[in-house]
């Protein structure tokens, strides 16, 4: 049984791969009492270290060890869940410490360009989580359910609250707010319910769900056992061009094009 959040689109890598994997590792990590702290900051190492040996230029450990982290970061929730140690440090920690791994591997990889490309890749991410916030709000659903647990050491959480507010909340209110924009460019007066639930349909988190980043380190790691990390990279940009269609592709929903 896995212990997996309810999206309203599944990620293919993530739900057909990675988690089922991860849930086998619950009950007996679970008996042991890992704490699922420990299982995020054991893949943000695993993360950290493949972008080191990028930078030497190893392949094949690295596009090994980045299918590891991604296993152990979709075990660390599923975990946390199981056990009822869900907590608002781990939430921000595992977010945090995926940017910090895309930053690294992204850095490795392309040197110079790491750092443009890791906030693409982060937009890109972001993209997925907002068409999930809409798409739930639209019909008043939950988005998040609250931590089962306060956070951990109030100092710890205060910093990753901050660095949250730092560098993912601006990016979230730019996109959330071009996104507010677009709909109401197409929409004749205030945007009805109705309205927000054409703007927000399943088929647009189908798309964005699948750019999530199970499925972008799973990409990786062909890439790199194939020899073609410039593949990869190249894609980026690929992707938030495949999303600005889509973007257009949901406003003719709304407009009456198609």
């Amino acid at each position: 049984m896995t212990h997996a959040k309810a999206r309203p689109a599944r990620e293919w890598a993530s739900d057909g791969l990675f988690r089922p994997l991860a849930a086998r590792l619950v009950p007996p990590l679970a008996r042991l009492g890992i704490n699922p702290l420990h299982v995020v900051l054991t893949h943000m190492a695993l993360g950290v270290a493949c972008g080191v040996l990028l930078r030497r230029g190893h392949r094949v450990t690295p596009a090994v060890l980045l299918q590891v982290k991604t296993l152990l970061d979709n075990l660390d929730g599923q975990l946390a869940r199981a056990t009822g140690q869900t907590t608002e440090t781990g939430r921000l920690l595992d977010t945090e410490g995926d940017l910090l791994v895309n930053a690294a591997v992204l850095t490795g990889l392309a040197g110079r360009w790491g750092v443009p490309l890791t906030v693409l890749l982060s937009l890109i991410l972001s993209v997925d989580y907002l068409w999930e916030r809409d798409h739930r709000g639209a019909r008043g659903e939950v988005f998040r359910d609250p931590p089962a647990q306060a956070g951990d050491d109030p100092r710890v959480l205060a910093a990753l609250r901050l660095t949250y507010a730092l560098y993912f909340t601006p990016q979230e209110r730019v996109l959330g707010a071009l996104f507010e924009r677009r709909l109401r460019a197409v929409t004749p007066g205030e945007p009805t319910p109705e309205g927000r639930l054409a703007y927000t349909p399943r088929e647009i988190n189908a798309v964005a769900a699948n750019l999530g980043l199970s499925t972008q380190l799973l990409a990786l790691g062909v890439c790199l056992l194939a020899g073609r990390p410039g593949v990869y990279l190249w894609s980026l940009p690929a992707q938030a061009a495949v999303l600005v269609g889509v973007q257009v592709w949901r406003e003719g929903r709304v407009s009456g094009k198609w």
